[in-house]
């Protein structure tokens, strides 16, 4: 299967970029850098899609299980190299599950099959950075 992403300057340094669904990004740089900061960066977009991928094995996966939570949230933490071209050498996975009795038990399980066997971003980031995870449980 391939994808075909058409991503359109619009402007200074601006460009929108679609995806095969269709949906529309926009891309931004900072204004000490010359953009308008009017929307992602391209290096940041790399994190978020990272976070998507693996939040939506893991949402899929305890829906599957019937694991309740009331709140999922992911942060992730990229470390730039400090020479050109710069780009993340370290990644910090970080899952926050919130809600009442959570199972920790199954909740592990389905982070560890998105980290280990169906997210393919995660795998891409493997091949440059270092990357590690981390569970948080909030419970009300």
């Amino acid at each position: 299967m391939s994808h075909k992403v058409v991503t359109h300057w619009k402007g200074n340094l601006q460009f929108e970029s679609d995806n095969p669904s269709g949906h529309l990004v926009i891309m931004d740089t900072s204004q000490e850098n010359g953009g308008h900061n009017s929307g992602l960066s391209p290096k940041a977009m790399m994190l978020s899609s990272l976070a998507g991928c693996s939040g939506l094995d893991v949402v899929s996966i305890l829906k599957k299980m019937k694991v309740p939570f009331s709140d999922f949230r992911i942060d992730t933490y990229g470390e730039l190299t400090d020479v050109h071209p710069k780009y993340y050498h370290k990644v910090l996975v970080e899952y926050h599950f919130y809600g009442n009795e959570l199972d920790q038990n199954k909740i592990e399980k389905a982070v560890n099959l998105s980290i280990e066997t169906y997210c393919g971003v995660l795998e891409m980031f493997r091949k440059f950075a270092e990357v590690k995870t981390a569970i948080h449980y909030h419970n009300s």
